[in-house]
């Protein structure tokens, strides 16, 4: 059937169902049975069936349009525009235009006579929007789970975000530290759950206290600076810090570089050197002599302090570009954004069932903040 677009009718005579049967199987609705569902669905793939997107706009009388929701900081969070823009992108290929939708989110019925689905992004247990938004009568997909009660199923792409952070957890102290601290989001979404779960759970299996703080979901590099010189302040032996929200790592770097951590080994730098201008130094000269922090003649600058390792969970410009550049999980926002469209496209046209859950891949980037070269 390679020569000819595969029809609906073709995937019902292959899977031995009337016409009706295999559409409410690859719908996801009427009552079919789990293992007739399960036949169709492989069927349509092995075939290469796809529905005619425009069609079934016609015949439901759709909007030809999808909404995106995001969470009330995102406007000034890269991985989330990132993200946005694949999304726009994957819908863009099946015809759909994308609608981003007011933070606080509108009455549900309103919202289903604008929009074919919804896309709801990391979706807050405690944000008054999101019920209406799950049950707005139309397909939703969210990225990330939502943790709140919901009237009726959703389909979601995920991370492992608990893998994430253990990785990170992992690699720093396979690296040297001994004592970690984590930087975690506040706030109900399953990231930021999973983060502060992940920190407590992996102290206890490895019999580590990991110094946990709770930082604004959102938090900006100044904050992180903020909690970041508290912390190593009150609790001088960790060291390690791994810093949750986007953007926010230069904080972390800017604490450390104020109280003489140097940034790379958890070991002290000892002496003084002279800057090189690459991170590099020359042993001091005969009769100087200068303590942690404390700056002496120009170019001479004091390394005595104990080193700090430094990582975040989400990569992005200001890890990418930060001296040293730091370690972080690449989350791969775009592609992400991409997934999610593409599953709500899949789900709209009865490619796949709204309650289908896919699982998206990151990957950790090892730099010189960990005393890594990449």
């Amino acid at each position: 059937m390679t020569s000819r677009t595969v029809t609906l009718l073709d995937v019902a005579r292959a899977a031995g169902v009337s016409k009706s049967t295999a559409s409410d199987a690859l719908q996801g609705s009427g009552r079919v049975a789990e293992a007739t569902r399960d036949r169709v669905r492989a069927v349509a793939e092995e075939l290469g069936y796809r529905p005619n997107s425009a069609a079934r706009r016609l015949r439901r009388a759709s909007t030809g349009a999808v909404g995106l929701h995001l969470p009330a900081t995102a406007t000034r969070l890269d991985y989330y525009m990132n993200l946005a823009f694949g999304a726009v992108e994957r819908a863009q290929e099946d015809g759909l235009d994308m609608v981003l939708l007011a933070p606080s989110g509108a009455a549900g019925g309103r919202i289903a006579s604008r929009v074919d689905g919804l896309l709801v992004i990391d979706p807050e247990a405690g944000d008054s929007a999101v019920p209406g938004l799950l049950d707005a009568g139309v397909p939703v997909v969210t990225g990330e789970r939502y943790l709140g009660p919901s009237a009726g199923p959703s389909a979601a792409v995920v991370c492992d975000n608990a893998a994430s952070l253990t990785a990170l957890l992992d690699h720093v102290t396979e690296r040297g530290a001994r004592r970690p601290a984590v930087l975690a989001p506040s706030g109900s979404s399953a990231w930021a759950t999973a983060l502060r779960a992940t920190a407590r759970s992996w102290g206890l299996a490895h019999g580590v206290e990991v110094a946990l703080r709770t930082v604004p979901f959102a938090a900006t590099p100044a904050e992180a600076e903020e909690t970041t010189r508290a912390l190593l302040t009150a609790d001088p032996a960790v060291d390690a810090v791994i810093c949750a929200p986007d953007g926010s790592a230069p904080g972390v770097l800017r604490a450390a570089a104020a109280l003489g951590r140097e940034v790379g080994t958890t070991g002290g730098g000892g002496g003084t050197g002279r800057s090189n201008g690459t991170g590099g130094g020359t042993p001091p000269e005969p009769g100087i002599i200068a303590q942690s922090g404390t700056p002496t003649e120009p170019g001479i600058f004091a390394r005595s302090g104990p080193g700090l390792l430094v990582a975040a969970c989400v990569d992005g410009p200001a890890t990418r570009g930060a001296e040293p550049p730091v370690t972080a999980v690449d989350l791969r926002p775009a592609a992400y954004g991409r997934a999610c469209a593409e599953l709500l496209c899949d789900i709209l046209a009865d490619r796949a069932a709204p309650d289908t859950v896919r699982r998206h891949a990151w990957s950790l980037e090892t730099r010189a903040s960990t005393g890594s070269t990449g």
